[in-house]
């Protein structure tokens, strides 16, 4: 009886003897990072001496590489070991949070910003581990389920320690800001030390190589689209040639998919999208990616925009910012940590749906509730609820809907699609929050970002959310779940691919 109940129940700190454990700590580590800058943007911002809206840029640039970095490392992972991409990813992440805290120039500053955001890739290599410990059990997606929903919980509680944290050291070292930025580092320090120790690899291995083509036309891709939006918000909305390069980085997309599709062995593997239970979840990824990671800048600029100045924001100090960031953040702890639960009470798929309207519910009541704290902390609350069930589910969604040996290539797509639909959300927004940028009673043009481009902010980032939550309905009713592998394994995997 203890044996069955057991495996049954799901005992998440057996699965690899001990490996969800040692995971936590990782995923902590990457929400600290997640969490720490936020707060601190405005002071970044006066530190390298840039308008509070070319913030965005650090997140547009971050992304743009976590995107073509994900599905490399992701199918490194597949190839040669998840464990030896995840130290190897640590690693980089490291030396570059190092370089962040001592760069002088916007430029250099802008490319450890942007190496930094390879720690993307650590959830998708880590579902991938846990996909692999737990495999030969019959409950192996609510196993994975179950476990990712906790590594995500220590995600979104790291992310509330480091918003926290970010705040009061910025406040208490605002005289030594190389300091302030050098303290995530230590942690990271801590994550390549205990997968170097304590993390034991996967064993599945797919065949093949990684797709150097690929990355390049895909480095081409958000190049050009990003590189776009950059002429925009430099040469203004008005000129007509850096939108034409924007959708000239549009239509490479076509190209890029059809070289994709004609390999057998692609870096990012459009097939897979064929499943009806894959594609939505991609789709939802993608459009999710838009508020998760697109608006965290402007929702820490505009807590700290003077309302006496400007006429709009809270006018908020660092320490005050890291507050409304923590209660975001602790709302997403909770969604992610009931994710789980209400899944097994309901279905995967109703708790997407559900999750991605309380997003876009949250966003949308920004548009009219914005003027006190207490107004944008509740809005925020409620889209945190569903962003943390969203960030947990779809990972393990897309792991339940992968063929054999794929679940790397599949949990990487799903982050590749998340930080696609974030890298052209925060290149967007900035141009959005420069149009209609306020001059002050002097004369001269403020650094705040415009309330204009604060709301078609929420507003996107709300039609976005309930958009997805449309897609998810069209999955059919058991997918992500045991019982759909049980009664059909086609519905929830395509046919399995060659295996090392």
């Amino acid at each position: 009886m203890t044996g069955t109940t057991a495996r049954s129940g799901g005992r998440i700190a057996g699965i690899g003897g001990g490996l969800v454990g040692f995971l936590v700590f990782v995923e902590f580590t990457s929400g600290v990072l997640q969490g720490y800058y936020i707060p601190l943007l405005t002071d970044v911002a006066r530190h390298l001496d840039i308008h509070d809206a070319d913030v965005n840029w650090l997140e547009a640039a971050q992304l743009m590489l976590s995107a073509i970095a994900v599905p490399i490392l992701a199918k490194l992972g597949d190839l040669h070991g998840h464990r030896r991409m995840l130290l190897l990813s640590a690693a980089v992440v490291a030396a570059a949070t190092v370089v962040l805290a001592f760069a002088q120039s916007f430029p250099l500053f802008l490319i450890a910003w942007a190496v930094q955001g390879i720690y993307a890739a650590w959830l998708p290599l880590q579902v991938a581990l846990i996909y692999d410990r737990s495999r030969g059990r019959a409950d192996q997606a609510a196993q994975t389920r179950r476990a990712t929903g906790l590594i995500v919980a220590a995600l979104q509680f790291g992310a509330i320690v480091g918003a926290l944290g970010g705040g009061q050291v910025g406040s208490a070292f605002a005289g030594q800001f190389w300091l302030v930025l050098l303290v995530p580092g230590f942690l990271v320090l801590g994550v390549c030390a205990v997968v170097a120790l304590r993390v034991p690899e996967s064993t599945d291995r797919l065949a093949g190589d990684v797709d150097a083509t690929g990355a390049a036309l895909l480095s081409v891709v958000l190049l050009v689209i990003t590189g776009g939006l950059t002429f925009v918000r430099i040469n203004g909305a008005g000129e007509p040639w850096p939108w034409l390069v924007t959708a000239a980085g549009l239509l490479l997309v076509v190209p890029f998919v059809r070289y994709e599709l004609g390999r057998p062995d692609p870096l990012v593997d459009f097939r897979v999208l064929r499943s009806p239970s894959m594609w939505p979840v991609q789709l939802t990824a993608g459009l999710f990616g838009i508020s998760v990671l697109g608006a965290q800048g402007p929702l820490s600029t505009f807590a700290r925009t003077d309302p006496d100045v400007y006429g709009y924001g809270l006018g908020l100090s660092t320490s005050m910012v890291s507050i409304v960031i923590g209660g975001y953040v602790i709302s997403m702890l909770v969604g992610a940590s009931q994710f789980s639960r209400i899944s097994a009470r309901t279905s995967p798929r109703t708790t997407l749906i559900g999750a991605a309207v309380l997003v876009g519910t949250g966003y949308l009541l920004l548009v009219p509730f914005h003027a006190t704290l207490g107004e944008t902390l509740a809005c925020m609350v409620v889209a945190g609820l569903g962003s943390g069930a969203l960030v947990a589910a779809l990972p393990a969604a897309a792991a339940a809907a992968a063929p054999a040996g794929r679940t790397g290539v599949a949990t990487g797509l799903t982050n590749t699609s998340k930080v696609l639909g974030g890298s052209f959300a925060s290149a967007t927004f900035a141009v959005a929050l420069a149009a209609g940028a306020p001059t002050l009673v002097d004369g001269t043009e403020g650094t705040a970002g415009s309330l204009s481009g604060y709301v078609t902010v929420w507003v996107v980032c709300g039609v976005t959310a309930l958009a997805a939550a449309v897609a998810l309905v069209v999955v059919p009713k058991l997918a992500f779940s045991d019982a759909a592998a049980a009664a059909d394994p086609r519905a929830v995997a395509p046919a399995t691919e060659p295996r090392a």
